[in-house]
């Protein structure tokens, strides 16, 4: 193997470059992205870089470690077509880059409703750097900002929003919130977390249009009885789509996602995929897909390992997700797909521990500001609930139990 071409320079695009020098790759490598500037961390841009607007602290590594390890990055370039036979990624620019393995790093885009108005100024959304800037000097004119969307990225707008005293009104069509990633414990904690902070929110409702002022810019926000929510920002923050044009135009498998298998490979041996865009098989044989930073970290170096030692360990770490609003830390071990049975464990101090079961074994923990029982968890992921009860449902104990018994 001498050329190894990544499209897509986010994080897990970066990582795979990385981890296949640290796994003595000495061929060419090639990152094609269609962003502006070196790869940089996408989760601050809804936090942090919302306060400081800082974007050199976002950069992953500087533009003299690319030089040094001999990584090219060919960035405001979109990749459109993939020549399977020929191995070659070609650009927009008609340019054909051949490959003797392709990794697709393609992430996804957000989902943009069918709503009257979204072409307005003052209509937000954030995916990139460029999105978050354009929001942060909206922001600091605005006086009530108008959410569509109760995920992630809507509450961790939402809560920093409020700190710097924009009044703020979430908007959620179905009944609870980050219905997709937390059970419905953490959805209600969380709903009680963001009303304290002085934030509407408003479930069960469907957006129907954008409201406009004489000028042409956004004015607040129609929801489907009629009733209309007044705001001079409106972010429109109701989730995402993989990227998997490139890859279903060259005729590789895809469904919610490139299919890959357990190796992050495609039906296509030349060919693999990570991160936001890849579906592989999860803890019940059915393709997950999940958005995560650390997802894809870990995709890139699985990735890496395989291509460098031929190994065919199936990738199976333990994926784990974290969302900061305002001060409170959400840290999520493992997946409550298809859980069927929750405790609660409250805590003396504290927001409570929710522990969320598959089939009798641990499937997932939702924490608050609790880092250290968050990493116990981590070692409990598909432990048995009897190994839970043994110690009274003390996490740390229990994971140290469970470690001990791995050693012998």
């Amino acid at each position: 193997m001498q050329r190894v071409v990544i499209v897509g320079t986010g994080q897990g695009g970066q990582q795979a470059a990385v981890s296949l020098r640290q796994e003595g790759f000495a061929g060419e490598i090639l990152m094609i992205g269609d962003e502006a500037g070196l790869p940089y961390q996408r989760p601050p841009l809804s936090k942090a870089y919302m306060a400081s607007g800082d974007a050199d602290a976002l950069l992953l590594k500087p533009a003299a470690f690319y030089e040094r390890l001999l990584i090219t990055l060919l960035g405001r370039t979109r990749a459109t077509r993939i020549d399977r036979a020929a191995q070659e990624v070609e650009t927009e620019d008609k340019t054909r880059h051949g490959y003797d393995h392709l990794i697709l790093a393609t992430g996804a885009h957000n989902f943009r409703p069918p709503l009257p108005g979204l072409e307005a100024a003052g209509v937000m959304e954030l995916r990139t750097l460029a999105d978050a800037e354009r929001i942060r000097q909206r922001l600091g004119r605005s006086r009530h900002a108008v959410v569509v969307g109760g995920g992630f990225i809507g509450l961790e707008f939402a809560a920093m929003a409020r700190a710097a005293n924009v009044a703020v009104t979430v908007i959620e069509a179905g009944p609870r919130l980050m219905a997709r990633a937390v059970s419905p414990r953490m959805s209600d904690l969380f709903l009680t977390l963001h009303r304290a902070m002085g934030t509407a929110v408003l479930l069960d409702t469907m957006a129907a249009a954008v409201m406009t002022d004489a000028s042409g810019a956004a004015a607040g926000v129609i929801v489907a009885d009629g009733s209309e929510i007044a705001g001079d920002l409106v972010l429109i923050a109701t989730g995402v789509r993989p990227n998997v044009e490139l890859a279903a135009e060259a005729g590789l498998a895809c469904r919610n996602g490139i299919l890959v298998d357990g190796s992050l490979q495609t039906d296509d041996p030349a060919i693999s995929a990570l991160g936001d865009v890849a579906a592989f098989p999860g803890p019940s044989g059915h393709p997950v897909r999940l958005e995560s930073v650390q997802a894809a970290v870990d995709h890139a170096r699985h990735i890496a390992r395989r291509l460098m030692t031929s190994t065919t360990t199936p990738y199976s770490a333990v994926p784990w997700f974290w969302s900061d609003q305002g001060p409170y830390k959400l840290q999520i071990a493992g997946l409550a797909t298809d859980a069927d049975d929750c405790i609660l464990l409250p805590q003396a101090s504290g927001e409570p521990v929710v522990l969320l079961f598959r089939e009798g074994r641990l499937a997932a923990v939702e924490t608050i500001n609790a880092p250290g029982l968050h990493m116990a968890a981590r070692h409990l992921i598909a432990a048995p609930a009897s190994v839970l009860e043994a110690h009274d449902y003390d996490l740390r104990q229990a994971a140290k139990a469970v470690r001990a018994e791995a050693i012998h």
